[in-house]
């Protein structure tokens, strides 16, 4: 029996035996039985699931140690020259991809478990009594497969996603701030003397910005971003090297989210790369009940990556690139076609494109100007530990509740490092990967 196996028959030991089910040839009264044990486990978990207010239990079962998966090579530099290229045909349509809703936690477990009871009740009824025990036994799996430890349920339902929070884009986007003539010289004075691989105007509109992220708000926003920063930092600075793309366009993610995993815009956009559903799944993200990939640092900026590189081939332009990112390269390409520019600044002056859009460029040069010499600004932030990059897979479904006893950390670490689960529990899925590297990261980040 594999580590995953034995653990999860010592947890649920207690329950399989109050459930246990019979091995000899059905008969008439033995699946009588089975019925009622099947009805059984489906009140069981309409009460366990429905329980709200219990007292908290901590849970009894021991877990297998989580062995660290060993670090993968860095990957060798590729040196990419990514020249400018010219608009020759309309960017191809991204059609939105219908997506069905994703069901209630509580919701999707018991209509399983009821769905399996009625067929099992059915072909009892109807003398197939092979088909019945297999119905009544996939409902008790359904319940004990759930990946939930029972005696942990009135700890908390687990179903519930993780609580987002604001997109930092969201918060400046669409405003404007005054100029402060007295900033020109000395930005275009700290542009010249910084090393940088994207190109860095110093015009009003980023000196705008310049000047209200050193105002009491805008100051909290940058540093912010910039402690965070830290958790990720080398990670994307690995991923745009593998993709052959430019640094600084890690700060993108600085403007988009200040680098918050669970970030959500008002639009519906996620993560540190803030993807809407439909472009995420175009570039590879999923999302299930269990999951959120959008959510997920290291595969979310290995998507983001992507589409950039994509973007910068259709237009030759970093800043065109940007926008398109922001608002979607059909608007971007409208905004050329009914001027004749392919600029950014042009198409900023001419007013084609949304207020956000025409914004955000100026933004992310006014970060990457502060984040490349913050003392210059007057901004001071510690970076925070990088997240750890040692991994274990569970193999199947698996409690974070055990998983934080068993490793000694607390639920909102454990969560930290694995942002992309939606739940309180591993999907079922034997290629997910769960970060157990709490303990070493707690303590340094202290």
């Amino acid at each position: 029996m594999d580590r995953g196996s034995e653990w999860w028959s010592e947890s649920h030991h207690g329950t399989r035996k109050a459930l246990t089910r019979m091995g000899s040839p059905p008969y008439h009264g033995e699946m009588t039985q089975r019925l009622h044990i099947a009805a059984g486990v489906l009140f069981f978990a309409a009460s366990i699931l429905g329980c709200e207010d219990a007292g908290k239990k901590p849970a009894q079962a021991h877990v297998a140690a989580l062995a660290p998966a060993p670090q993968a090579a860095n990957a060798k530099q590729a040196a990419v020259e990514l020249a400018p290229l010219p608009i020759l045909n309309p960017p191809r349509r991204h059609y939105v991809w219908l997506l069905p809703p994703v069901p209630s936690g509580k919701d999707y477990l018991i209509q399983k478990v009821q769905e399996k009871f009625i067929s099992g009740e059915q072909n009892f009824k109807a003398g197939h009594l092979e088909a019945a025990r297999k119905d009544f036994d996939d409902a008790v799996d359904w319940l004990l497969g759930s990946g939930f430890d029972l005696n942990t349920f009135r700890a908390g339902d687990g179903f519930n996603e993780a609580p987002a929070v604001p997109a930092a884009i969201d918060e400046v986007a669409e405003m404007t701030f005054p100029v402060d003539p007295g900033l020109k010289a000395r930005a275009e004075e700290a542009a010249k003397n910084t090393s940088h691989d994207l190109p860095l105007t110093v015009n009003d509109q980023v000196l705008s910005f310049l000047n209200f992220f050193q105002t009491p708000r805008g100051r909290a926003i940058v540093e912010t971003g910039l402690r965070r920063a830290g958790r990720y930092r080398e990670m994307i600075s690995r991923v745009l090297r593998e993709e052959g793309l430019p640094q600084d366009l890690i700060y993108l993610a600085q403007a988009e989210s200040a680098f918050q995993p669970l970030a959500l815009s008002r639009a519906g956009a996620r993560g540190i790369w803030q993807f809407v559903a439909y472009r995420g799944h175009e570039y590879g993200l999923r999302h299930t009940w269990w999951i959120d990939e959008r959510q997920d640092p290291e595969k979310a900026t290995r998507a983001a990556a992507q589409h950039l590189r994509d973007l910068y081939h259709l237009y030759g332009d970093w800043y065109l690139a940007m926008a398109a990112y922001n608002c979607g390269p059909g608007n971007v390409q409208k905004g050329i076609e009914r001027t004749g520019y392919a600029d950014f600044w042009e198409l900023y002056k001419r007013n084609v494109l949304p207020r956000e859009t025409k914004n955000y460029v100026p933004i992310i040069i006014a970060l990457t100007l502060i984040a490349k010499d913050a003392a210059h600004y007057n901004i001071q932030a510690e970076p925070e530990a990088p997240v750890p990059t040692d991994i274990v897979k569970p193999g199947r479904a698996i409690d974070l509740r055990l998983v934080a006893e068993t490793i000694d950390v607390d639920m909102e670490t454990l969560r930290a490092l694995n942002p992309s689960l939606l739940r309180l529990a591993t999907p079922d899925d034997p290629s997910f990967e769960l970060r157990g590297g709490a303990i070493a990261w707690k303590a340094e980040k202290r």
